[in-house]
């Protein structure tokens, strides 16, 4: 039976004990009312484990550790990974990720206290081989001198990945970070990084490298260190080489809607709007165009709903000042770029969580309208496709946008992996709903937290109205 189709076939309800024997309409999202089920909303095992313990596919076994909304998960699918294993121990990040990717498990969970024998048996990976793990584990302490810097508490988040690493002994992984890692004292961290995966039996591609966005399709500005490791009888593989082709901000958002055209975008971040689509770049990324390079699993979604733009208000006063700012130019008073139409956005970040106030970074101005861009105009610069749904709020969103690696700057490396293991890859003939519970993208962190049955405290909690001061004096 396809694990993956639609309808009015149903399959018998794996739970965690033996004792639930119900048999559900196979939908995803379809939850049992047995609290001992893998698919019931508050087990502790994953809820959509049934898609990877029933898949019957050839593409090779991906998991993504420090998942967040999932544009590594994204990106390694789109070069013909199935992700089995999502690990995110935040739970609004996770709500988002199990929407967009209801054929993948995702465990809201911290790695620190998870082993590989847990994530075989909560994804439904069993003893399958795993062919990469990949994922940008925080890194943020350096020890003094004569200590190890994986030592140091504040890097623990790394030292789970090399053991998660050891534990689940994939053919290859992929260790993603900011491009200040190679540079001065830093130099001594990945030193450490690349003599404990050697320690793990894993050998490393070197010279490791920074791979920049912009060349690589992203009409973005972003540098990113990638590590890549070989189990010691597998090839290592090469690194991407940069594309030829570029994308300008222009031809990424061009045909997007003004969000100030509507009046439902002040209280809603969705409405439907006519496009006028023409780059090939934006008509892929609306699912009007087919790339010939994606592997990915097509989303079933209306190409003629606008989603994630929620508009920002901005005083008449900032609106001048936006307005009469030169494309390329930062507005002295926010200090918001205004983007040139016909280059590349600026690197996206993600602002500050909620324990340090939570504030929404710098967002750039429209090259045209005076105001700064949405949520997901952001996502077209990062390469998301428009079925790629966000938190609805500004602030989750672009926090998830400007955390996540683009998916194309991800799915060049996953290529790399995929030719190392000598596969051809396969697009998938089956076209998946996105996540039925729509509310996930809505929930705040407590009613997130509930959902997946963590505690509230995993995450410290938004100050939303330190949030709204700060937005409003930004412009």
């Amino acid at each position: 039976m396809n694990a993956f189709a639609c309808g009015s076939s149903s399959l018998p309800c794996i739970a965690a004990s033996t004792t639930c024997q119900k048999t559900l309409p196979f939908e995803y999202g379809t939850m049992c009312n047995n609290m001992g089920c893998i698919r019931h909303p508050h087990s502790k095992s994953s809820r959509f484990a049934l898609m990877s313990l029933t898949r019957q596919s050839s593409r090779p076994i991906g998991v993504d550790l420090f998942a967040g909304a999932g544009g590594l998960s994204l990106g390694f699918e789109q070069a013909g990974f199935d992700v089995a294993a999502a690990v995110e121990i935040d739970p609004v990040h996770c709500g988002v990720h199990e929407y967009n990717f209801p054929h993948s498990a995702v465990i809201c969970e911290s790695v620190a206290k998870l082993s590989g024998k847990e994530i075989r048996a909560r994804s439904g990976i069993g003893d399958k081989e795993i062919d990469c793990v990949f994922g940008g584990a925080p890194c943020q302490g350096f020890s003094m001198i004569g200590k190890r810097v994986l030592d140091d508490p504040r890097n623990q988040l790394v030292f789970h990945y090399v053991r998660l690493v050891r534990e689940l002994q994939p053919k290859y992984c992929v260790f993603e970070n900011v491009k200040g890692l190679t540079v001065g004292n830093h130099k001594r961290f990945l030193a450490e990084l690349i003599e404990a995966l050697e320690e793990a039996g894993y050998k490393v591609l070197l010279p490791y490298k920074v791979l920049n966005a912009a060349d690589f399709g992203v009409p973005q500005d972003r540098k990113r260190l990638f590590l890549i490791a070989a189990r010691a009888e597998h090839l290592l593989p090469d690194y991407p080489e940069p594309s030829a082709e570029k994308v300008s901000v222009w031809d990424a958002i061009a045909d997007l809607p003004n969000a100030d055209d509507f009046d439902e975008l002040v209280e809603s971040d969705a409405v439907r709007a006519k496009f006028r689509t023409k780059t090939v770049y934006a008509k892929v990324l609306r699912g009007l165009e087919a790339d010939p390079l994606d592997y990915a699993y097509d989303r079933l979604f209306d190409t003629d709903l606008l989603t994630g733009s929620f508009r920002t208000e901005h005083s008449a006063i900032s609106r001048q000042r936006f307005a009469e700012t030169a494309h390329g130019k930062t507005e002295p008073i926010s200090r918001f770029l205004k983007l040139n139409p016909q280059g590349v956005c600026n690197t996206l970040r993600a602002g500050t969580d909620s324990a340090r106030g939570a504030f929404t970074s710098p967002r750039p101005i429209h090259p045209y309208y005076p105001r700064v861009i949405t949520v997901r105009e952001a996502a077209r610069l990062h390469s998301y496709p428009d079925w790629f749904r966000f938190h609805a709020t500004k602030w989750h969103g672009f926090r998830q946008i400007g955390n996540s690696v683009p998916p194309l700057l991800g799915r060049a490396v996953a290529r790399q992996i995929i030719k190392a293991l000598g596969v051809a890859p396969q697009k998938p003939t089956t076209k998946l709903k996105l996540g039925s519970n729509a509310s996930v993208l809505n929930y705040d962190m407590s009613k997130a937290a509930n959902y997946f049955g963590v505690p509230v405290t995993v995450i410290a909690q938004r100050t939303r109205k330190t949030y709204k001061s700060k937005e409003l004096s930004n412009g």
